[in-house]
């Protein structure tokens, strides 16, 4: 969407604040032994005390609030009872939600308790990489260009993207134009970044695989080479300068 109206600034605003401070408390609220299925029921009931409503429930049906994805699964993870979490965990939670009419996503990956296993540097590059992409985004900017400088900087720290999954325009649904925001140049987008539009920016910067496969669930997804993925994503405004990031109280750069 554009912004256009003061109310749908302040629309845009409500969202995103429940949706960041979902991942948010989330994110504080993961413990060792705790299955994904009570962290998802605890990021719902936040959702709901909020008036906001589960998005990828919303739009497809999907089994559970929010999508928590551990270890060797890229997105779309399935809440389970039987998935229990453990120390050193690579966990990631997505959370996008509609509220009054207005749409808003972030997400972000953690290293659960003590790096056991070595996760925190991927972690920390698709922060950082994010970080740099969204102060690269203005009005004209072609989204081309965006994708190339994110797989410039996740080969610069020895990783590659997932080129099957991207970021996405948001605001009024869930998914809006422009449809792919991608985490490498695709030569044939030759769409720009307009002023005042809405978008959910993402990484997905990965220890091997370029391509996620769905499991046989139907939602799972996981890569093509295996080894781990590391996403994080806010929902911004595009401005002539810098951007207006809606979701920055997830805090997923503190």
């Amino acid at each position: 969407m554009s912004i256009t109206t003061d109310d749908e600034l302040l629309g845009m605003k409500k969202v995103s604040e429940a949706v960041a401070l979902t991942l948010k408390e989330m994110r504080n609220y993961a413990k060792p032994g705790m299955s994904t299925l009570h962290l998802d029921e605890f990021g719902g009931q936040i959702l709901q005390k909020m008036g906001a409503k589960s998005a990828p429930f919303l739009t497809y049906g999907f089994p559970g609030f929010t999508c928590i994805s551990v270890n060797n699964e890229v997105a779309h993870g399935i809440p389970s009872a039987k998935k229990i979490l453990q120390e050193g965990d690579l966990v990631n939670i997505d959370v996008s939600a509609e509220l009054n009419g207005f749409w808003s996503d972030n997400g972000g990956s953690f290293v659960l308790g003590h790096d056991i296993h070595g996760h925190q540097h991927l972690v920390n590059a698709s922060k950082q990489i994010l970080s740099k992409a969204i102060a690269n985004i203005k009005g004209g900017l072609k989204i081309a260009d965006l994708g190339f400088l994110i797989e410039t900087e996740a080969k610069k720290s020895g990783y590659t993207v997932i080129k099957n999954l991207t970021g996405h325009g948001i605001g009024r649904s869930l998914h809006e134009s422009p449809s792919e925001i991608a985490n490498f140049r695709d030569r044939y987008n030759l769409n720009r970044f307009k002023k005042n539009s809405v978008v959910a920016v993402e990484t997905f910067i990965s220890t091997q695989s370029t391509i996620a496969n769905t499991l046989a669930d139907g939602w799972t997804l996981v890569g093509n080479k295996g080894g781990y993925v590391a996403q994080h994503e806010h929902t911004i405004i595009v401005t002539d300068s810098k951007p207006i990031i809606l979701t920055e109280m997830n805090e997923i750069w503190s």
